[in-house]
């Protein structure tokens, strides 16, 4: 019924008036058809309000309220039904005389629906006890954090590195510091990736075995990263290498904005030496299989590796204000 807007800002107002408003045209329905001769009995009246209050709240209701709310609702309106039909003594018999009557079976309509009931009724239970104890071969619900707070520090082949004040050695351009402009200059987005040219050079090689400072240790650090991490993390570093769906989840995507795009550099540093194992015990599971990668690389490789990466997917490491 989202065809029926609900007005913004008068919820829940808005949700009880409408209730109130059909159970008050329903109460005047009821009231002409037995001035006719032909009211609704207690019982079913009963049941109906029910069934139309547990349908407005499932369907009326957007978004939709959990499952566990709308059985409080319905719990609370059948009290209050209940504290309808036992106003009087009269109004409760009136209420009662159908289930009676099927339970003394008085016509044979009565005595089908009591051998109905007596089927039905425990087959009910059974089958929900049944589902209850029957074990269930699903995966638990993972309530996943992505990006898990790092420690103040880290230790890495006996140097403890404060990872708020902690700089990549290698980040150096022909100044001694990293140009963005030097690099957006030399970078263009391809289908299948990033790949690098020269404006001024079209046969520029990033490669070149001959190059310095900042392209030297980004070329030696996408060796590093080829040797050891392009079988998970893709040849384009977005998270589908040839072994990235044997894991779930799959390992992180770079070229996502919301991946190292939003991490200092030393986060990833800290992620890459420690991997999997590595991470904190609190909130867990982190659901990672990256393998702790100081056990297999210098330190100076992993920070030449991390570079890379950011070199390839064109980001910049975020940092202090």
């Amino acid at each position: 019924m989202t065809w029926l807007k609900l007005v913004e800002g008068y919820m829940p107002g808005q949700m009880i008036g409408e209730l109130a408003l059909s159970i008050l045209l329903f109460a005047l329905l009821n009231w002409s058809l037995k001035r006719a001769g032909m009211g609704i009995p207690k019982f079913w009246a009963g049941i109906g309000v029910w069934v139309f209050i547990w349908l407005y709240i499932t369907y009326r209701i957007y978004p939709p309220i959990p499952f566990s709310v709308r059985a409080i609702y319905g719990t609370v309106t059948m009290c209050g039904i209940f504290m309808w039909v036992s106003g009087s003594e009269a109004d409760w018999q009136e209420f009662k005389k159908p289930i009676f009557n099927v339970m003394d079976g008085i016509t044979p309509r009565h005595r089908f629906l009591r051998t109905v009931a007596l089927i039905l009724i425990p087959l009910g239970i059974g089958g929900f006890a049944y589902q209850s104890y029957l074990p269930s071969f699903d995966e638990p619900i993972e309530l996943r954090t992505v990006h898990p707070a790092p420690p103040a520090t880290t230790k890495l082949h006996g140097k403890t590195f404060v990872l708020q004040i902690a700089e990549n050695p290698f980040r150096v351009g022909s100044e001694g510091k990293y140009d963005q402009e030097y690099t957006n200059e030399r970078s263009v987005v391809q289908a299948m990736g990033r790949l690098v040219k020269d404006v001024n050079d079209p046969n520029y090689n990033p490669w070149d075995p001959n190059a310095e400072g900042y392209m030297k240790y980004v070329r030696e650090g996408g060796e590093v990263f080829f040797q050891n991490c392009h079988f998970c993390h893709g040849d384009n570093l977005n998270g589908r290498g040839l072994w990235a769906y044997a894991f779930n989840p799959i390992p992180a995507n770079f070229t996502d904005a919301g991946t190292i795009a939003q991490l200092q550099e030393t986060f990833v540093f800290w992620r890459v030496a420690k991997g999997g194992p590595g991470l904190p015990g609190e909130a867990f599971p982190w659901a990672s299989v990256m393998p702790p990668w100081e056990q297999h690389l210098t330190t100076d490789e992993i920070w030449k590796v991390v570079m890379f990466e950011y070199w390839h997917t064109g980001y910049y490491p975020r940092t202090w204000d």
